[in-house]
């Protein structure tokens, strides 16, 4: 089918998609692209805003976070997928047969529940909101899953809001993992408050926590404070993290490793 005679449904679609894999693009390029009128392209745009896919701009559209806003899930799903990966790698060290372990609503969590979901590790217990990790490991042998209930949320495909909390907070775990929007001064950040009441529920209930937080997180910060960096017993960061950004954690007395990527060899303690 032409472009120009696609509904608006698959238009849209057609839209989310390239904005996702691109991260950003003009409306007047989109129009252009799809051969439909600026006020067609943008009253697109209006819809996928309203979704939560997309955030508008002057004269044009993205996926990418901001200090306010978190990006779609699925546009996180797809970025940094190498040093997420070697974050989970690591992660594994801290995984014992026997034990209870959270998981929150990153990608960068989701990375190690796809390891976990090979079944290296058993008998295990695995407490999560995400729904993307509840459906990953749903069913795996050897795996005990508790899927935490609240508000779904369709950005984040999570659950959220008090009900998420309160569900959180009458469990105990023996590790969770988490991953914040930025990392600076000694703080964790994120932009939405809904988000920052749950992930500081779940450092509550962890006898240890660890921090993932692949290099682009390192050096940014975001509206809402989640908690200082001394809430984690260690912070796990890929190698392509800037050298004053370590030094940033050395002078905040941060306890972090850097993971090798798949690319790369070598690998640093702190």
């Amino acid at each position: 089918m032409d472009k120009a005679q696609q509904g608006p449904a698959a238009r849209q679609a057609a839209v989310a998609e390239l904005v996702l894999a691109r991260g950003s693009a003009g409306a007047a390029e989109l129009a252009e692209r799809f051969g439909v009128s600026l006020m067609t392209i943008h009253r697109d745009l209006d819809e996928l805003e309203r979704q939560g896919v997309v955030r508008k701009f002057r004269g044009g559209v993205t996926a990418q976070p901001s200090g306010v806003f978190e990006s779609n899930v699925q546009y996180r799903l797809k970025t940094m997928r190498p040093q997420k990966a070697a974050l989970a790698e690591r992660a594994l060290r801290y995984i014992e047969p026997g034990t209870a372990v959270l998981l929150d609503d990153s990608t960068s969590a989701l990375e190690l529940a796809r390891l976990l979901r090979l079944g290296g590790i058993t008998p295990l217990t695995v407490v999560t909101n995400f729904l993307e990790a509840v459906n990953l490991l749903a069913g795996r042998r050897g795996i005990r899953l508790l899927a935490l209930g609240g508000d779904y949320d369709p950005l984040h495909s999570s659950f959220l809001g008090v009900s998420c909390v309160e569900a959180v907070g009458r469990l105990r775990v023996d590790v969770g993992f988490v991953s914040t929007s930025g990392v600076h001064g000694g703080h964790a950040y994120h932009q939405e408050q809904h988000i920052v009441s749950v992930k500081r529920a779940m450092l509550d209930i962890a006898a240890r926590n660890v921090l993932l937080a692949d290099h682009t997180k390192l050096g940014r910060v975001a509206l809402h404070q989640v908690a200082p960096l001394s809430r984690f017993d260690l912070l796990l960061v890929d190698d392509g993290a800037a050298p004053e950004a370590l030094r940033d954690l050395d002078e905040h007395a941060v306890r972090y490793e850097v993971c090798a990527t798949a690319t790369e060899t070598g690998e640093q303690l702190r």
